[in-house]
Parts: C-alpha cells; sequence; structure tokens
C-alpha cells in the first residue's frame, strides 16, 4: 500500500497532475488526494487548478463537471463504471420533455447530472448552494432536475416560490424514513441529528442539522456537542470519526453506501495515472452549452 501510495505521489509530480476525491470515496484514498470534499467544493478546485491533468476519484456526472469547466485539462475517471443512480434517472430526451411540459420556466440543474442534460438547463446547483441558486432567479416558478427531495428542500426554505421537481432521487438517502430518525432520538436523546437534503422533506425537517456533505462536516467542526447522528453516506461518517476521535458518531443505518463511490481504489488510481487512460470526452456543443449553466452557479457561489 506504501508503495502505490509514494508512486502516486510522484507521478502526480512529474505529470503536473492533482487528484480530486468526494467525501463518499474510500477514505484511503484521502492518502493521496489534494482537495477532498463535496461537488461544489470539487468543481471550484477544478476550474481553478493549475494541474494539467485531474483524476477524479468520484463518479462520471464529476469528471465530466470538471472536463467541462477545464477543457484544457485531460481529465481522468480511474474506474469508468462509476456512476450515479440519480444521474441515470433522467436523460436528455426526458429533459426535453419535462421542460415542454412547463415552459418558459427558468431549470436548475443538480450538478447529480450528466452533461447532456446541463446542457439543457439554466443553473446549476449543488446541495450546497441550492437554496442560493434557486433564489438567485428571481422566479415564482422553477423548474428542478433531477432530485425531487432537494427541490422540494428548497421550496420549504422559500416563500412564494413554486419549485416544480422531476421524479429523481439518490436511493441511499431517499431510503431513509421518519422511524429512522424517530427511533435514532430515542436512542440517542443526546445526540444531534444530521441530516442531507437529498432525504425526504419528511425526514430532513425533523433533523438538528440539515445540509451537505461539506455542512454536516463543518457543523461538527463548530459544535460543542460531543455526539452525532449521521444521516448521510458512510463516507462521511468515516472521515469524521478519523478527524474528531474525541467526538462520537452513529451512522443511521448500516447501508449508507454508495456503490459507485466505493468502487474507485488507489490501484486504479496508480494505472489510470501511470498509463493516463479513462480520458472524460465531450462534444463540443454540449461542453460548452453545459459550461454555461455551471459557469452561472460559480459566479453566484463564489
Amino acid at each position: 500500500m506504501n508503495k502505490i501510495i509514494e508512486r502516486i505521489k510522484k507521478l502526480k509530480a512529474e505529470k503536473n497532475a492533482i487528484i480530486l476525491a468526494h467525501s463518499y470515496q474510500n477514505i484511503e484514498i484521502d492518502q493521496v488526494a489534494d482537495f477532498v470534499g463535496d461537488s461544489l467544493y470539487l468543481s471550484q478546485m477544478a476550474k481553478q487548478t493549475k494541474a494539467d491533468i485531474i483524476v477524479f476519484a468520484g463518479v462520471y456526472f464529476m469528471a465530466q463537471t470538471a472536463k467541462v469547466i477545464s477543457p484544457e485539462k485531460k481529465v481522468l475517471l480511474p474506474n469508468l463504471n462509476a456512476g450515479c443512480l440519480m444521474a441515470d434517472m433522467i436523460n436528455l430526451h426526458q429533459m426535453i420533455d419535462f421542460k415542454k411540459s412547463h415552459p418558459g420556466l427558468p431549470v436548475v440543474c443538480y450538478i447529480n447530472s450528466t452533461a447532456e442534460v446541463k446542457a439543457e438547463c439554466d443553473i446549476c446547483c449543488t446541495s450546497s448552494n441550492a437554496l442560493e441558486i434557486v433564489k438567485s432567479l428571481n422566479s415564482p416558478k422553477v423548474l428542478f432536475v433531477p432530485d425531487a427531495n432537494l427541490g422540494k428542500w428548497v421550496e420549504s426554505k422559500l416563500n412564494n416560490v413554486n419549485v416544480i421537481t422531476y421524479d429523481g432521487n439518490c436511493p441511499v438517502h431517499n431510503n431513509i424514513t421518519t422511524d429512522d430518525i424517530e427511533n435514532a432520538r430515542k436512542k440517542y436523546p443526546d445526540a444531534k441529528i444530521l441530516i442531507h437534503p437529498e432525504c425526504k422533506p419528511e425526514v430532513s425537517i425533523l433533523g438538528d442539522y440539515i445540509g451537505s456533505t461539506s455542512g454536516i462536516i463543518d457543523y461538527v467542526k463548530r459544535s460543542n456537542d460531543k455526539k452525532f447522528v449521521i444521516v448521510t453516506e458512510k463516507g462521511v461518517y468515516d472521515r469524521l470519526r478519523r478527524d474528531y476521535p474525541d467526538k462520537e458518531f452513529i451512522l443511521i443505518r448500516d447501508n449508507m453506501l454508495c456503490e459507485s463511490m466505493k468502487l474507485t481504489t488507489l490501484d486504479e488510481i496508480l494505472y489510470s495515472l501511470e498509463n493516463e487512460v479513462n480520458e472524460i470526452t465531450l462534444d463540443d456543443d454540449v461542453r460548452k452549452r453545459s459550461a454555461g449553466c455551471i459557469e452561472r452557479m460559480l459566479k453566484v457561489s463564489k
């Protein structure tokens, strides 16, 4: 393992490469990553980096996003099977049909979507900035794709804004029930319950804090509390346990695993960087149109 890590670090220096890793990745990948965080943070880092090569330890739509906003860079995805079930719930034709059924409305696209879908949208968002993005449109009605739960959570936070949602979701978060939260509240009455807004609205409302992966991590960092129930993917729980050994963390369910996020290994990162394989490519027209969607988000969330 140490030899693999040393080899990756050596190759990064030789090739002017960086590794971006999402917080849901296997925790050992942090040992070679230059930046670890949520989708907004990683998008910002992909935009700002002076590296020639970006190795994305994440899933396909994330690597696509990096290529969209940094087309001059070589973007590698170590495991091409690392997809996103939510992103797969809407394709280009479904996106076009959804817009046609609600003509003339601005379209907000969650970052968990393909470049082809983003190309049909007005502005992108992440769970970190979804509320801010929808507010920035100053529209009484907004289309939101593909995550219905996040869209309805945003709607609940705004007065007089109707967020019309596509029927998509993250299965990991969508499977959490109100019973899960109520049982955790009874079992751990002294714990704060931190919930990702990809959960159903009736679940999210029961939390002490609702926010993105980075928001949850920051909440723990700032909090004087010592016990937390984590209601999001296990990678966040693993990092919190590592980084805050003086605090106690309970994962809401043992099965809070995004299997695609766990596909990437250190061996695959080494192989992709060594051989510069699994490069992300995009149709130029799609890239340009989806770039506008993402760039508008980055201007709002600087």
